[in-house]
């Protein structure tokens, strides 16, 4: 992955991401990984999709909500090669 993120990003991974990625965050993965695994997250996921992905709108709009999003909002307006609605075809998607 360290290929597709800045210089500086891979230098906070290698400098601090054992403080984030520790034995709970590891247990975690498992217990996700053996989900994907079992089949259990695609039959949930394909159990939303035919319900007409009613909670996976509500988690999108809740994320739309997140301090993230804002400060990533004020983040993209500084880089100018960046055209509004290139980052997502919200058509598509």
């Amino acid at each position: 992955m360290r290929y597709s993120i800045s210089n500086t990003a891979e230098y906070g991974d290698l400098t601090r991401g054992k403080r984030v990625i520790g034995t709970e965050a590891r247990e975690a993965m498992k217990k996700i990984l053996a989900d994907i695994q079992s089949g259990s997250f695609a039959d949930e996921w394909l159990e939303e999709y035919r319900c007409g992905l009613p909670h996976f709108r509500e988690l999108r709009r809740e994320g739309e909500h997140h301090p993230i999003e804002e400060v990533g909002g004020r983040l993209r307006a500084l880089m100018p090669w960046m055209a509004s609605g290139r980052l997502v075809d919200r058509a598509r998607n």
